[in-house]
């Protein structure tokens, strides 16, 4: 990966003078004697974005970026990909408990975040429920990328709100430089008692071919919080009903006494996960190709709703998950003079998951099985003009057998054609892109199904963006961008009537949707210089048949009841980052850095759109050298009480967390240290954009201490 990424960053400097790499690095690649060694163990330069059609200097992008990686990505790594990006400008998380956490793209989650491995669909099913974990696992990550605007849209409708693309090498895209590379990281923390281990190994066997094997196994008991599991006002109505006289003909009566009392740790938050992976590659001048198979295998518990009032369902579920999947990667360098590259992704993965009761009963399972493929052509560069043009397709097969089967068998398939086209004119670039997509859902119920909907439905969705940057100084560079998006529904959105006992709700779709439809602009202002960096959006989008779940204050079979609804919506906000280098002491900086990000959503003619989280600003102070970073930072978050009906209000909070990183013989060696205290004041925190809020809050102090090697 490093290699093309290398490859693709002195082709936009180039093209744009924006990108910068390393002196060595491109007297290497200028005299054409790159050492593969140092290839293979150099980072990638965060100049660079590889996640879209077209690999694009950051400083050209023309939306929110964020880039994950190095000693930053360890100090973040998490079990969750939506808790190791949750303090990332402009990314919030479900936060349904520690192992099912999900990225939320400004205020926007669920089917309009896509989340990618290697630019292929994790082929799961978290975007049906928030109860349900991510097939991606953090701790085998390279890299993450987080992008938004018009070149996540080609990556599917899906991608509305974004794409999260999480990069590895489980299929080898490079020969290392050595007989054996190996990579590990280890990590301890104290807020679950969290163990974990993963490593990987690439050995060349020929100069052209390489093999890989990787694996990883974590463990973490219930999670300490910094205080109740309930909020105050749940606390108060449980003891209310605690006085309560207790119904003789209730089998088993709730303890509402011992609901309104727990503290200190989240019960049923324990998890146990293992991962085994192994890869081929063949790799030339001519290009590569290569496949890959891994195993996930997943058993963790969804935090209890505790039940503050009679009549209302508890239930302690754990989920039973695995995933078997089949990758494939080809790309050849033509090198002709209409076509430059043309790059295939090819992915498939059966999975299941079942939801156990407590006695271990297997309650309800989940079946998926998924193909994802992407074929791209990049053009040659003809004077200022480049892009790229492809294809995608998507199949689903899926079913919930089960008493509480919330959805009917169900089948989609997808096919899409786009393209991305760039004209640079140094100073000012332009860029457009544009995507067909043609999506059929089909949905068969079992016999003795009557309440489900039977019957087929198909949309045709086109999707648009124009955009411009312009370079009015050195290193600054201001863009616009302008896009229309359509989405297909889901088949959850389309098809679900009935129980869910992961999110303990009745959860209604509505098979009659249209198409949603958004007009969005976007504007983005980059700088850097001499010891500092700036980046900020703004963005406001004007959603029509805008499709979302509010709860309707009915209770269906003891579970309150969400309905699925269309309107129109309206979002609008903006993300700031930046970072300043206050003085230098020999070899060492000391380095402010802070961000700013907030969503504003409504739905029109209803009031503020469910679960958006509120304004939050971050602000850090560290000492960067050699050998040793130390940095202290507070995070605070606002209340948020722009809620909708039936939702509560969550109070917001005041985070310190403080790290170091330790690398004994310095940065070109490969043993690393990093340290952390993270909520170190133990407060009691809440995400709003968590449908858990209220009866489970983030962990309470948690010391981490992680050991990643590479050599």
């Amino acid at each position: 990966m490093r290699m093309i990424l290398l490859r693709a960053g002195c082709a936009m400097i180039a093209m744009t003078g924006a990108a910068t790499l390393s002196h060595a690095q491109d007297t290497a690649v200028a005299d054409g004697t790159t050492d593969q060694a140092d290839a293979y163990h150099d980072e990638p330069s965060r100049d660079i974005v590889v996640t879209g059609v077209l690999p694009t200097a950051r400083q050209d992008m023309l939306s929110g970026v964020a880039v994950l990686e190095g000693a930053d990505l360890t100090q973040k790594l998490r079990p969750s990909i939506g808790e190791t990006l949750a303090r990332t400008p402009g990314v919030s998380a479900t936060s349904f408990g520690p192992s099912a956490s999900r990225p939320v793209l400004r205020g926007l989650q669920g089917e309009r975040v896509r989340v990618l491995t290697d630019g292929i669909g994790s082929i799961d099913v978290s975007n049906t429920s928030a109860d349900h974990a991510t097939v991606v696992n953090p701790l085998l990550a390279d890299r993450i990328e987080v992008l938004r605007g018009p070149q996540s849209l080609l990556y599917g409708s899906a991608a509305i709100g974004g794409v999260v693309n999480v990069l590895d090498k489980r299929i080898p895209t490079e020969v290392p430089g050595e007989p054996v590379h190996v990579g590990a990281i280890a990590t301890y923390g104290s807020a679950a008692k969290e163990r974990s281990v993963a490593g990987a190994i690439d050995v060349p066997l020929t100069g052209h071919l390489v093999v890989h094997a990787d694996g990883s196994y974590m463990k973490s008991d219930d999670m300490r919080i910094g205080g109740y599991a309930l909020t105050p006002e749940l606390r108060a109505q449980a003891l209310e009903s605690a006085a309560l006289p207790v119904d003789p003909d209730e089998e088993e009566p709730v303890d509402f006494a011992a609901n309104a009392a727990v503290r200190g740790k989240l019960p049923n938050s324990a998890a146990e996960t293992w991962t085994a992976g192994a890869g081929i590659a063949y790799i030339g001048e001519g290009g590569s190709l290569g496949i890959a198979y891994s195993h996930y295998d997943s058993l963790y518990g969804v935090p209890i709703r505790f039940a503050t009032e009679p009549g209302q369902e508890q239930e302690a579920p754990r989920l039973s998950l695995s995933q078997d999947r089949i990758d494939a990667r080809a790309e050849v360098n033509a090198n002709g003079s209409l076509i430059d590259k043309i790059k295939l992704r090819f992915g498939y993965a059966d999975y299941q998951h079942s939801e156990l009761e407590e006695n271990g009963e297997v309650g309800t399972t989940f079946y998926n099985k998924g193909m994802e493929g992407r074929l791209e052509f990049t053009q040659a560069r003809r004077g200022l003009w480049s892009g790229a043009t492809g294809a995608q397709f998507y199949t689903r097969d899926f079913n919930v057998v089960g008493e509480e089967a919330f959805l009917p068998k169900n089948s989609t398939g997808q096919w899409g054609l786009f393209t991305l086209q760039q004209l640079d004119f140094d100073r000012l670039k332009l860029e457009a892109g544009a995507r067909f997509e043609h999506t059929s859902l089909s949905a068969k119920p079992l016999p003795g199904q009557p309440q489900f909907f039977a019957g087929d439905r198909s949309f045709d969705s086109f999707s648009g963006s124009l955009g411009a940057s312009y370079r009015f100084a050195d290193d600054w560079r201001f863009g616009v961008n302008v896009s229309r998006t359509e989405r297909a529904p889901a088949a959850e959105e389309l098809f679900a009537n009935g129980p869910h006992a992961g999110t303990e709700a009745f959860e209604i779709g509505n098979p009659d949707f249209d198409l949603e439809t958004a007009w969005s602009v976007e504007a983005v202002l980059r700088g850097q210089g001499t010891g500092y960096t700036f980046e900020a959006s703004a963005y406001h989008s004007w959603f029509s048949n805008f499709i979302y779940d509010d709860r309707t204050g009915e209770i269906e079979d003891g579970l309150p009841v969400y309905q699925f609804s269309q309107a129109d919506a309206r979002y609008y906000g903006f993300e700031v980052q930046g970072s300043l280098t206050l003085a230098k002491l020999g070899d060492a900086e000391i380095v402010a850095d802070g961000l700013a990000d907030y969503t504003h959503a409504r739905i029109v003619d209803v009031g503020p759109a469910p679960r958006i989280p509120p304004l939050r600003l971050l602000g850090g102070l560290g000492v960067n050298s050699p050998k040793i970073d130390v940095r202290g930072e507070v995070e605070w978050v606002d209340d948020q009480d722009r809620i909708s009906t039936f939702e509560t209000p969550t109070k917001g909070y005041t985070m310190v967390n403080a790290e170091i990183n330790f690398r004994p013989w310095g940065t070109d060696r490969p043993l690393s240290f990093a340290l952390s205290a993270n909520n170190i004041f133990d407060v009691d925190a809440r995400r709003h954009a968590s449908f858990l809020k209220d009866y489970a809050p983030l962990a309470g102090r948690d010391i981490r201490l992680t050991a990643r090697v590479n050599f």
